[in-house]
């Protein structure tokens, strides 16, 4: 892919990511614009990883769990909003992946927007998975980015449906996949039967129901005590992912009646590597689903607990693959339906190859513009006084786009004073996920007596 500019020979690309799955996202997306076979960026192209600061920045073992993505994790760096926009007006950046939260994006939009670069980089942003809750909002945070990625040709006809219902420019969304297909077809193996549970952070969210499925799960396990019974969990206890995880499925394990079954594990770790032992992928709703899919390993998603938007798993209407555990127990494996997967981006059929043709041939004929046009998100000063002012607030820029007052602090790079802010955001971040996962759910049960 060749640069914007004549000016080096080098495509210079930023990813920004806030989470561990959005950095896996971010990562994979760049490596897929910028290469034909998402492989290794070529040597004309430098990714650079910043991880947004916030209560779900991954730590290391997360970013090594995420897998290979191109990027040594030793180069990549925590940076707060204000230092990424430094970063971006320092470094000359011909292309940036925003890989964040909706509320995020639009705040690097008016940030980046409030630089008034000569010579702007190229924005592209998207989601991390199934879009099933807050579409019109989650689009309309990302809308004035120059690429907005949908991962299917139906997340791609919604998204160009809110933003013209509202009036807004919809040249922006471009239809592509998810990054992180992969990986080899599944083939059964002699004597290895097993079942893998994709457990999700916020899915569901009472204690009641994810007891209910842990208790499923286990059960299996005992019913069919030759098959091997995994749990993929995607954090351990005090780390954060993309969402809050108050009730990890690791503590109420330990109060399990029963114990727990030899057949029966917790297993952490890059779902493609789980996922090339699997015979079954069990999940309430999980992207997981997809990647499973995309394998053609048999997939089932529960109706156990109700289909219903909350839980994500009305996504799954019409794939054929809703079912029970009771079903499961039974032995029954659903069958996905071909015309579904055809309209979700699984590309099972073996046009993943191709996905990102589009995507990369447009970001390519920006890239050699000579001059990019301003950034226009959606939302203004003037369309949503009541809504954006807070927005950017909470990334400490006004609503302008430019750092409130304090915000920077150019100046602090003393070791002394960087590694006491370091502690102080350590021990915040701790003090969060201990209220989050101790002190909230012991409130809530005092509430309900």
């Amino acid at each position: 892919m060749p640069p914007r500019t004549e000016k080096t020979s080098t495509l210079r690309v930023a990813v920004l990511a806030d989470s561990d799955t959005r950095w896996k996202w971010g990562a994979l997306t760049a490596r897929r614009l910028t290469t034909g076979d998402g492989g290794a960026p070529t040597p004309r192209t430098e990714i650079s990883g910043l991880l947004l600061r916030g209560r779900a920045t991954p730590t290391p073992r997360q970013l090594a769990e995420v897998g290979d993505v191109g990027i040594d994790t030793d180069r990549v760096r925590e940076v707060t909003a204000v230092e990424f926009l430094q970063t971006v007006r320092d470094e000359g950046y011909d292309l940036v992946v925003l890989a964040l939260v909706g509320g995020a994006v639009q705040a690097m939009l008016h940030g980046l927007a409030a630089l008034r670069l000569s010579a702007r980089p190229v924005v592209v942003t998207g989601y991390v998975g199934v879009v099933y809750e807050k579409l019109a909002d989650g689009l309309l945070l990302r809308h004035g980015a120059d690429v907005v990625l949908a991962n299917s040709r139906h997340d791609a006809d919604r998204f160009r449906a809110v933003y013209e219902g509202v009036g807004a420019d919809a040249s922006a969304v471009t239809e592509a996949a998810l990054p992180f297909l992969g990986g080899a077809p599944h083939t059964p193996e002699q004597g290895r039967d097993t079942v893998v549970f994709a457990a999700q952070p916020s899915v569901p969210a009472s204690r009641a129901d994810r007891t209910y499925l842990l208790r499923r799960l286990v059960e299996h396990a005992r019913l069919h005590p030759r098959r091997e019974v995994l749990l993929k969990l995607r954090s351990k206890p005090g780390e954060h992912t993309t969402h809050i995880e108050e009730l990890p499925y690791q503590r109420l394990a330990e109060k399990l009646p029963g114990g727990l079954p030899p057949n029966f594990r917790l297993v952490y770790g890059h779902m493609g590597e789980v996922l090339d032992r699997t015979d079954l992928l069990v999940t309430v709703s999980s992207t997981a689903a997809l990647e499973s899919l995309h394998r053609r390993i048999p997939t089932a998603v529960l109706t156990d607990l109700g289909v219903r938007e909350t839980l994500g798993n009305h996504h799954f209407i019409g794939s054929g693959l809703l079912t029970s555990w009771d079903h499961l127990d039974g032995g029954a494996h659903p069958e996905p339906d071909a015309a579904w997967l055809a309209g979700q981006g699984v590309a099972a059929d073996g046009t993943y190859a191709t996905a990102y043709d589009t995507a990369r041939a447009r970001v390519t004929a920006l890239l050699a513009q000579d001059r990019l046009p301003e950034l226009a998100p959606y939302y203004t000063p003037a369309t949503a006084p009541g809504y954006l002012p807070g927005i950017l607030a909470r990334h400490h820029l006004a609503p302008d786009g430019h750092p409130l007052p304090g915000a920077a602090a150019p100046g602090e790079t003393g070791r002394v004073r960087g590694a006491v802010r370091e502690a102080v955001r350590d021990a915040a971040r701790g003090a969060y996920r201990h209220g989050v996962q101790r002190v909230a759910p012991v409130i809530r049960r005092m509430g309900e007596l």
